[in-house]
């Protein structure tokens, strides 16, 4: 298959430069807004738009924040370590799903704390909105022809730009569909089904350590890192514990928990 070459940037105002990638982590942090407001209509949480605007903003720094340290510690500490003046040019790439995630859990938990919230009360509504963000991002990356997969003969790979002359596995629409729709759907199911809190949480972590687990075998490996212990990638090492600790903790979550308040 043909790799697009759609353009990374879709508007161009005199210098300034508006790009997909930036675009898709807007409509992201947009669409969590109008999932939590709901989320919090429906469980009667003592929070108002305003409220919900600030975990918006405090959430969304926390990622960003920890997006960048997180891929500057796990995936090029060498380099940044040697170039100090690179720590925060964020437009030549680099942020890590799992800094982020640290990042934004952190920041829920300095929101929780001034609006006297239990964490899981906000959790659960929060993360059933990530996999929206999630999907976009990926979507992002593929149009930045970035994040691409292992070269493979399928019918469907696809030659990218910076990838040589070899077609790879779009590994950027297969994450963008698991972490994406499937996901939500599966959370959405698991909000209304198993309703005990922590349980859409716990689910989330373990869903997606699953799926990025599975997808890292088709994705291309960070060329400074490549292959770790066993063969694995560092994507996969980090994601591995994400499964197994998410799903032992969705089990104690239903058993031991209590319903959530609708």
């Amino acid at each position: 298959m043909t790799f697009p070459n759609i353009d990374p940037v879709f508007l161009k105002l005199g210098p300034l430069e508006f790009r997909w990638y930036g675009l898709m982590y807007i409509c992201g942090f947009l669409a969590a807004y109008f999932i939590i407001l709901a989320g919090v209509k429906r469980k009667g949480l003592p929070l108002v738009k305003d409220d919900v605007a600030d975990l918006i903003f405090t959430v969304a720094l926390g990622v960003i924040l920890g997006g960048r340290f997180g891929y500057i510690l796990f995936y090029n500490f060498s380099y940044y370590l040697d170039h100090p003046m690179k720590l925060f040019a964020v437009w030549e790439g680099g942020m890590s799903f799992h800094g982020g995630l640290t990042g934004a859990i952190l920041a829920g938990l300095y929101f929780i704390r001034k609006h006297k919230i239990r964490f899981y009360q906000i959790a659960d509504i929060g993360f059933l909105a990530g996999p929206v963000g999630l999907g976009l991002g990926r979507i992002g990356n593929f149009i930045n022809g970035e994040l691409y997969g292992r070269v493979t003969d399928l019918p469907w790979g696809m030659i990218f730009p910076t990838g040589g002359p070899l077609p790879r596995h779009p590994s950027q629409l297969y994450e963008a569909f698991l972490e994406g729709p499937l996901m939500f759907l599966i959370l959405y199911t698991v909000s209304r089904k198993l309703n005990r809190d922590g349980v859409v949480f716990w689910s989330f972590i373990s869903l997606y350590g699953l799926f990025r687990f599975l997808v890292e075998f088709a994705r291309e490996p960070d060329a400074q890192i490549g292959y770790l212990i066993g063969g694995l990638s560092m994507g996969q090492m980090l994601s591995l514990p994400m499964f197994l600790v998410g799903g032992a903790m969705v089990i104690h979550c239903y058993r031991a928990g209590s319903k959530a308040k609708e």
